[in-house]
């Protein structure tokens, strides 16, 4: 992905509140969502966030300000998903946001007709969006697989295939929601220790997964795999993903298929997504130690050593219910970047299609809990406590080796380089329920 005058660190809005230093929506970034005003009955639609407003893209459309090939990207954008302009592929994308820029920036002519079109991200609730048809779970980051193994191998810790293979499994799309909800605590057969038989019973042992979302733009054909080298063509863009998981659940039923009612209960994921296009600024060299085997060649190739991997800081946070009451801030548990991860996302749609699986406008994709190599890098609960053995101190003097009720996980993101406008994710929020 290369760079171009949308990328351009100088330009600025004519929205104020998209020219703030810290703003996670700037005119560099522009990313897509689906929205109504909440507690509303209006359709949802697609917006386009800019500072801390949105572009109703169904309001803009009845304006005719965008002509030409870009007024045709405008009409795919035009729903109540993503999923048809998804899959109107890289120019129709290159083609919109270019026009999106040139009327929202700063010396723009248009300004008066779109102002009217522009929504607060304050009065906004989000659907998903796009209609998620198949979902998949990446194991993509080998601090995280190592730490975990050492729980229950501490003398071998990765399996065998881990640096060979990009580990994954198929997860259940009719559980993901969008933030700002709450996740219902699930039950599931728990052994006890020293006990000789399960028992039916709600989840003691709740974690959250850090994870980065991988929305799939064009699909392939049932049978074509995806090259590395176009690998990423097919992507739209990225979001924030909490994989929620029940690990004692999940200790009881992984054998020998892995991770079912552990997993299948809910994934909630931010509702902006963030393009492809907008992160080009903070691609960085993607590099396997030289004691690591080494890609097979379909896994491999001079663009992804180049620029496969990207830059981007995730922030871990959580907030009791004596944290709100209390009126303190949310407390960060961890922070990390996705650049560690040891699979990237090219690598990861290329081995997914390359015995011939067709992936879909809208398909998602999680990379599996980001971890560092750092222990205060670690991007779950299982992870902080060493199994649940040291607990987290909180303010107040609370502590968590896991989830409970009444808890919020936040998830937070954003790219920032010397000489470019910093970019956000916005959040990824829910609420445990009992």
């Amino acid at each position: 992905m290369t760079l171009n005058d949308t990328h351009d660190p100088a330009l600025t809005s004519w929205v104020d509140s998209a020219n703030r230093a810290d703003a996670d929506f700037p005119i560099q970034n522009l990313p897509f969502a689906v929205f109504r005003r909440r507690g509303t009955q209006e359709a949802f639609r697609v917006g386009v966030a800019i500072g801390d407003q949105i572009v109703d893209v169904h309001a803009l459309r009845t304006l005719r300000v965008i002509t030409g090939t870009a007024s045709d990207a405008l009409e795919a954008a035009h729903g109540s998903t993503l999923n048809r302009f998804m899959s109107a592929g890289a120019s129709a994308w290159t083609t919109l946001r270019a026009a999106l820029v040139g009327m929202l920036r700063g010396d723009s002519s248009h300004r008066a007709a779109v102002e009217p079109t522009l929504v607060p991200q304050a009065i906004a609730e989000y659907a998903l969006p796009a209609t998620i048809g198949d979902y998949t779970d990446f194991y993509a980051s080998v601090h995280h697989a190592t730490a975990v193994g050492r729980l229950f191998r501490p003398d071998n810790p990765l399996l065998p295939n881990y640096k060979w293979v990009p580990i994954a499994y198929h997860g259940r799309s009719s559980s993901i929601s969008v933030s700002g909800g709450s996740v219902r605590r699930p039950h599931g057969q728990l052994l006890a220790p020293g006990a000789d038989k399960p028992q039916l019973g709600p989840s003691r042992r709740l974690d959250y997964e850090f994870e980065v979302g991988t929305f799939i733009g064009v699909g392939n054909t049932l049978g074509s795999p995806i090259a590395i080298e176009s690998a990423e063509q097919h992507v739209f863009g990225l979001c924030l993903l909490n994989d929620w998981s029940a690990r004692d659940i999940q200790a009881w039923e992984y054998q020998p298929l892995g991770p079912f009612l552990a997993k299948n209960f809910a994934t909630t994921i931010s509702p902006w997504i963030v393009t492809m296009e907008a992160l080009a600024p903070f691609r960085t060299s993607w590099q396997r130690a030289a004691e690591d085997p080494q890609p097979l060649p379909y896994l491999d190739s001079p663009s992804l050593r180049s620029g496969g991997a990207i830059d981007m800081e995730l922030e871990a946070f959580l907030e009791t219910k004596r944290m709100r009451s209390d009126s303190r801030p949310p407390h960060r548990l961890s922070r990390s970047n996705f650049r560690h991860s040891y699979w990237t996302v090219g690598q990861m749609v290329a081995h997914h299609t390359i015995n011939g699986c067709n992936l879909s406008a809208g398909d998602l994709l999680g990379s599996g809990t980001q971890s560092g190599p750092q222990p205060e890098e670690a991007g779950s609960l299982l992870e902080l406590t060493s199994g649940g053995k040291l607990p987290v101190q909180l303010p107040a003097g609370e502590t968590r080796t896991f989830l409970e009720d009444g808890d919020s996980v936040i998830f937070r993101a954003w790219c920032e380089r010397a000489g470019q406008r910093r970019i956000g994710f916005g959040e990824a929020r829910a609420t445990i329920s009992g």
